[in-house]
């Protein structure tokens, strides 16, 4: 019993569930990072680079002669180093990357204290001095 007491304490305690909903925000966020690399940036970048598509790209280590999709690779269960699907891993990661970067520096603008106002500076001694003497003139008159 006073484990599940702990358990629930644990649980409900508030960073837990802003931990809770970053991961599902997250989760969300990957798909459409995903699609953004995927259907955006990749066709565009081979369409700049001549139609290339950066997933066909693989070098075949053991398992058969030359193939035409990584796809034919794997089917034919070639052992393969496929570079393009970690260039598009990179692609992701620099997308993920940036956002995060902007988002962070958004939220640091919008949280960070207002600068106080500045203290007016002292009076020099001179002025100081002057105002004593109009001072005691004026109490003399």
């Amino acid at each position: 019993m006073k484990i599940l007491q702990e358990f629930k304490a644990f649980a409900v305690r508030g960073n837990m569930i802003d931990l809770a909903v970053g991961i599902v925000i997250g989760a969300a966020f990957t798909g459409i990072v995903n699609s953004l690399v995927t259907d955006l940036i990749n066709p565009m970048i081979g369409a700049v680079l001549g139609g290339t598509d950066f997933s066909n790209y693989f070098v075949v280590m053991s398992g058969g002669g030359p193939f035409a999709t990584l796809a034919d690779a794997q089917a034919a269960g070639a052992a393969t180093l496929n570079y393009g699907l970690f260039i598009n891993a990179v692609i992701r990661f620099l997308v993920v990357a940036l956002a995060l970067f902007i988002l962070i520096k958004q939220i640091n603008r919008l949280t960070a204290p207002k600068p106080a106002e500045a203290a007016p500076a002292p009076t020099p001694e001179d002025i100081l001095l002057l105002r004593e003497i109009r001072d005691s003139l004026s109490k003399k008159a």
